[in-house]
């Protein structure tokens, strides 16, 4: 049966204000640098030996004499800005991309990692900022969000029941952590939405493979500790077998995604123009490489200007990659995405006249990165 066109129509990002290089951390906290070797984050990514046991640890190794593991930017939250004004923001350059209003929306996905309010997701609120008078609803697949809102989004319009599906994804993990911990030197925050509806033929999904990430239940947790005056706050915590857990089955949860994906469509690996993957760590786009068997060239690796920015990572990527042109009408293109206790997931999809927001603003006198074309960063 011949498939009703479905993909995306519209792209756009958006990041908070804050810039925080290295430099930052050096300079604020020299002794934590200097003993960084003891702390959280050189637990989280190091090796018990000096050998490497599989592709992960392989691919990592070159980035273990950096204190901060391939991190050189994160994109923070200002006092005063929040996840909900990050999706709004994306959301009207989505709109505005695809030359929509929210009246032309008649559902919204929303999928945040995590918001403010305890207990709701953003999805209402949200909807009260634009003004949509349309279903909305909460999707929740932790950092495999992504791919997992556009095969939901794609089929609610194939069936009939949607026409023109807004789709934002937000990550705000610096509210989780506090930056005097090293684990915060490699996450960040950030926001993304894309319209999803009919395109033109032979393009938009074409298959999309998705699993329970239940092995990586255990990796961490949200607990409720108390600040320095005696309140309630949030904070994100690590298991101490995360690094073990994960390098031991990324590689399974990827093959198999990103080779049921492409099964589906009838197409093998190497017809398969580009690949974008959620990049959380350095090192995560050549260790997939390795285990796809791919050409490095094929795929683009954000991290570094970004930091980990959870399930935003995949959209970041795939606007960058159209922006670049590294991505061009009817390419075949495959997108990864996985979340601890979420889903694994990846699409393939044919893209076409994808409408790109506004170009993020980045002040280049507080960023070592002076261009996204800048490959020794970019694409390596």
């Amino acid at each position: 049966m011949v498939q009703h066109p479905v993909g995306i129509r519209s792209l756009a990002v958006n990041f908070p204000s804050i810039i925080r290089t290295n430099d930052y951390y050096r300079e604020k906290y020299p002794q934590i640098v200097a003993q960084s070797e003891q702390k959280s984050l050189a637990k989280l990514f190091s090796l018990s030996d000096s050998t490497a046991s599989n592709e992960f640890d392989l691919e990592m190794m070159p980035y273990l004499s950096d204190p901060f593991r391939g991190t050189v930017e994160r994109r923070i939250l200002a006092p005063g800005e929040s996840s909900l004004m990050l999706e709004e923001r994306a959301a009207r350059d989505a709109l505005d991309a695809a030359k929509l209003t929210p009246n032309d929306v008649d559902l919204m996905i929303v999928a945040s990692v995590w918001p403010e309010q305890i207990g709701f997701g953003n999805a209402a609120f949200l909807a009260q900022k634009l003004g949509l008078e349309a279903a909305a609803w909460n999707l929740d697949g932790a950092c495999g969000s992504t791919p997992l809102a556009i095969q939901n989004a794609c089929a609610l319009v194939r069936a009939g029941e949607y026409h023109n599906i807004l789709v934002v994804i937000s990550c705000t993990y610096s509210r989780f952590v506090d930056e005097d911990d090293t684990v915060s030197w490699f996450l960040g925050d950030g926001a993304g939405a894309f319209v999803v509806g009919s395109v033109e033929p032979n393009q938009g999904i074409l298959s999309t493979k998705t699993l329970a990430a239940s092995v990586l239940n255990d990796i961490g947790s949200l607990n409720i500790n108390k600040d320095k005056q005696g309140n309630p706050q949030i904070r994100m915590q690590l298991s101490k077998d995360a690094k073990k857990i994960f390098s031991e089955t990324a590689a399974e949860l990827l093959y198999t995604c990103c080779d049921g994906a492409a099964a589906a469509a009838g197409v093998t690996m190497e017809e398969i123009d580009f690949f974008l993957f959620n990049t959380s760590t350095a090192w995560f786009a050549r260790f997939a490489t390795r285990v796809l068997s791919i050409d490095p060239e094929r795929t683009l690796n954000l991290y570094p200007l970004y930091a980990n920015i959870g399930p935003v990572l995949t959209v970041a990527n795939l606007y960058h990659a159209a922006q670049l042109g590294k991505i061009r009408k009817n390419d075949l293109v495959l997108v990864y995405g996985f979340g601890a206790a979420g889903v694994a997931s990846a699409n393939l999809m044919r893209w076409g006249n994808v409408a790109l927001g506004s170009d993020p603003h980045f002040k280049e006198s507080d960023s070592p990165v002076k261009s996204f074309s800048d490959r020794s960063i970019i694409c390596r």
